[in-house]
């Protein structure tokens, strides 16, 4: 009998883990808004045929100088990939209670505006599920109260899971959107899918 309620137990604990856990991924999945295309239309781009991006490029205004930064967990904006037709929100910090709910903006890295190294993450069986799709000289959209900023895409690499490289400060105004890989792998992936784009208009 001790057996049995023993089995039952465990059978209970599980199925509310499983519970849990699909709770987050149903969240995170429906987090991705779809943007109709009319109000997607492309914006001046002023060069992709060069690693720097030339060009009468406006001078991005530090918008979250003197102003109050959104506290730990807190939605500041939103992602907006027109190429996917994607509006995410934006999370500040990139703990599991933020990537469970949408995009996550890993701490210490630069807000949009602070002309240096803007990094998002998130999950690529979720928010980041047709992140593959995106190629060199398409755009991001970021979406805050600051203001509005556009970014172009300048390269895409695949670098190993503890590369921190991806997440030091840059010289200049860089989006830089980072998610496991590969997107098929079960399990913990061994890689980062990582989207390296430039500042074009704010």
């Amino acid at each position: 009998m001790l057996g049995q309620s023993l089995i039952i137990l465990l059978f209970l604990m599980g199925l509310v883990i499983f519970l849990i856990n699909a709770f987050g991924f149903f969240q995170g999945f429906f987090a991705v808004e779809k943007v109709p295309i009319e109000v997607l239309q492309p914006l001046p781009i002023y060069s992709v045929h060069s690693e720097q991006i030339t060009g009468a490029i406006p001078n991005p205004k530090q918008h979250y100088i003197n102003k109050i930064k959104p506290a730990r967990g807190e939605q500041y904006g939103h992602l907006i990939i027109p190429k996917l037709q994607a509006k995410i929100p934006i999370f500040y910090g990139a703990e599991e209670e933020q990537l469970k709910k949408g995009i996550g903006h890993v701490g210490r890295t630069a807000f949009p505006g602070e002309n240096n190294n803007v990094v998002l993450s998130g999950h690529r069986d979720t928010v980041f599920r047709h992140l593959g799709k995106i190629e060199k000289g398409d755009r991001f959209l970021v979406e805050t109260n600051a203001g509005d900023f556009t970014y172009l895409v300048r390269k895409i690499r695949i670098v190993d899971k503890d590369d921190q490289t991806v997440i030091v400060p840059k010289p200049k105004e860089t989006l830089t959107v980072i998610t496991c890989y590969p997107f098929g792998f079960a399990g913990n992936a061994p890689k980062r899918f990582v989207i390296i784009a430039d500042l074009v208009a704010s």
